[in-house]
């Protein structure tokens, strides 16, 4: 095989891998913000149930607090009660204090509601502050093992990188100008084998002039369709 196809197939081998591991780190942040946004709905239900049960307190606890002003109202309307020497006054107070009475009793149902409210969404609560702390620590430790591959990806591409450009350092200038120039257009296929007189990268047969060129191996030669360089080794299907 002609030295510089030799040489070119080893650079395209570090290419592919370059290609490989570029997509592959390019794919880590929408994985880590796939994985944080997973976390941040859990968490997210997990506060929109504890809101709802500290607003269900909160006005359990209003209510509450309506009840004593009313119970301290009724107080001071049968202390009046007491202390008029009217009658139409004093049907005027005690329907006050029916009226409030009434009210309380209103108010106690609503508490009670609540309360029943309140036990509900407590269980609730408690799933979901399970689910959410699930749910971090599970992200947490995908996040760690992300983060150890992407350094790895890293790690790997600045390896091949180094190869690539020492191969490259190595290669025929003119050989690698064209595999340069057929990688940037084609993508990771610039240098292409040649099977049952069929071009590699386009599986378009080939001019039989231009087979026998790729196969006696005396120069670069290209597909006449898409201009990837062609190779061919003994054990391809002639």
């Amino acid at each position: 095989m002609l030295p510089i196809i030799e040489a070119l197939l080893v650079l395209q081998d570090r290419d592919r891998r370059l290609i490989r591991l570029k997509a592959e780190l390019e794919a880590v942040a929408p994985q880590r913000q796939l994985l944080q946004l997973k976390a941040a709905k859990t968490q997210a239900a997990f506060e929109e149930v504890r809101k709802r049960n500290v607003h269900i307190e909160s006005e359990r606890k209003r209510l509450e607090l309506e009840v004593v002003t009313m119970q301290q109202r009724i107080n001071k309307l049968r202390t009046e009660q007491l202390g008029t020497r009217s009658n139409d006054q004093y049907k005027a107070y005690q329907h006050q204090i029916e009226t409030t009475q009434a009210e309380i009793s209103r108010l106690d149902d609503q508490q009670i509601e609540l309360m029943e409210q309140a036990e509900a969404v407590g269980r609730d609560v408690a799933e979901a502050a399970k689910v959410a702390a699930g749910q971090k620590a599970e992200t947490d430790r995908q996040l760690v093992d992300l983060a150890a591959r992407e350094a790895n990806l890293r790690k790997d591409h600045e390896l091949v990188s180094a190869e690539r450009a020492a191969l490259a350092a190595k290669a025929d200038p003119a050989g690698l100008w064209r595999y340069e120039r057929i990688l940037k257009m084609k993508g990771d296929n610039a240098l292409v084998g040649v099977h049952r007189v069929v071009c590699g990268g386009c599986h378009v047969k080939l001019p039989m002039q231009t087979f026998l060129h790729a196969k006696a191996q005396l120069e670069l030669t290209a597909c006449t369709n898409c201009g990837r360089l062609l190779y061919f080794t003994p054990d391809m299907d002639v």
